[in-house]
């Protein structure tokens, strides 16, 4: 089968829609950083609290695009999210970042979620690639300290998820109100990964690196079942798991960024074994969790997957993930899940008329209306990351 993917269709998607639809969109010049809701027909909702993860995410989406291509305006929008971070986010009095703020700068949520300081880690590390500015290195530093000081469990390994705002204990320690109360989680420890290969991409520490080595070991003792091969996603401190929920884009976005993050250290033996997981996740994401048109199917539990409605991000993530299983095995087959999940977003999800991409489908495939292109959680990251590794993958 022959690879029909060529680097000027992602690069057309990422520098003719996407950027300029976050450029033209997200920035709120009256009240500083960025609005709290947009909708698909450009409303704007500015009550909607805004979160962490969304600064950062816009933070580490233009970081990247002006690393890539040096334009200016990459760089200003770049230059907002940081400011904003370290002017609204940025907590003063205990350090780290707030989970959410109001128009005007004043937290809502005070407390510290470690998925938000491992957005903060990826974010600053990325602006300190494209500008090679020290304060935002050391910002990204001092949030790896900081989650090692207080999110690590000494006694069984692995990472909480959450802190009250001076680190003390968090009663409620959910990610969303639609998780689990639980003392970890696949989705916190996934990332924690992500953020911390991109710092060492610039900070190579060997506390840093051991750090690194033990989340991958941990994701393959305790993270991945040996019976079913998903992920376990809510687990208590012992790593007893607590749900037989499954999540098809968890799994396939876990697939590369495992694999990113092995080839990232360096470390021969881990690589292999890490390969050899990115393809079983590869595998069953391709087999239960694809329907026959190519999008991902949300969400299910061990014994059932459930064809709901399908969200922007993990069919962006399964395009890199099945491709980075093509690469890494030559199989026929990934490479055409891959391609046909890239015709899907075309065909479901770029926003021809407003521009960006939609962020959700009903089980029907209409286009949900109610979710914003802008919110406390859908951003800019999911489909510009994919379109940065698939430009560069396809011109490998």
């Amino acid at each position: 089968m022959n690879n029909q993917f060529l680097p000027s269709q992602f690069e057309r998607e990422l520098l003719d829609n996407i950027l300029p639809y976050w450029i033209k969109t997200a920035p709120d010049y009256e009240n500083g950083g960025f609005f709290g809701a947009v909708y698909s027909d450009g409303r704007i909702n500015n009550d909607i609290p805004r979160t962490a993860v969304t600064c950062t995410r816009i933070l580490w989406t233009f970081s990247h695009a002006y690393l890539h291509y040096p334009e200016k305006e990459y760089l200003q929008v770049a230059i907002m999210a940081r400011d904003y971070l370290d002017s609204a986010f940025w907590d003063k009095d205990y350090q780290g970042l707030f989970w959410s703020i109001d128009k005007r700068g004043n937290p809502v949520s005070d407390h510290k979620q470690y998925y938000a300081q491992a957005f903060g880690i990826y974010s600053y590390s990325e602006f300190f690639r494209a500008t090679h500015d020290p304060v935002s290195l050391n910002r990204a530093i001092h949030l790896y300290h900081l989650v090692e000081e207080h999110a690590h469990d000494p006694q069984f390994g692995g990472y909480i998820e959450g802190s009250a705002r001076n680190f003390t204990p968090l009663v409620d320690m959910r990610l969303s109100p639609k998780d689990m109360n639980c003392n970890k989680s696949m989705n916190t420890l996934l990332h924690l990964i992500e953020a911390y290969t991109n710092l060492f991409r610039v900070w190579n520490d060997p506390s840093l690196r051991n750090s690194l080595q033990n989340l991958l070991l941990d994701f393959i003792e305790y993270i991945i079942d040996p019976q079913s091969g998903h992920f376990k996603l809510f687990l208590d401190k012992e790593w007893h798991s607590l749900s037989d929920l499954v999540s098809c884009g968890h799994e396939i976005e876990g697939s590369w960024l495992l694999d990113e993050a092995a080839s990232v250290l360096g470390d021969h033996g881990l690589i292999e074994k890490i390969q050899s997981v990115s393809l079983n996740l590869a595998e069953r994401v391709l087999s239960s969790g694809m329907d026959p048109h190519g999008g991902i199917i949300q969400e299910g539990t061990t014994s059932k997957i459930n064809q709901t409605g399908k969200e922007w991000w993990p069919q962006a993530e399964a395009v890199i993930g099945f491709y980075n299983a093509y690469q890494l095995s030559g199989k026929s087959r990934f490479l055409h899940a891959s391609q046909t999940c890239w015709n899907f977003i075309q065909d479901k999800f770029i926003d021809e008329v407003h521009g960006g991409w939609f962020k959700r489908l009903t089980p029907d495939g209409t286009v949900d209306q109610t979710s914003p292109k802008l919110g406390p959680w859908e951003s800019s990251y999911h489909e510009s990351r994919m379109c940065f590794e698939m430009i560069k993958r396809s011109s490998e």
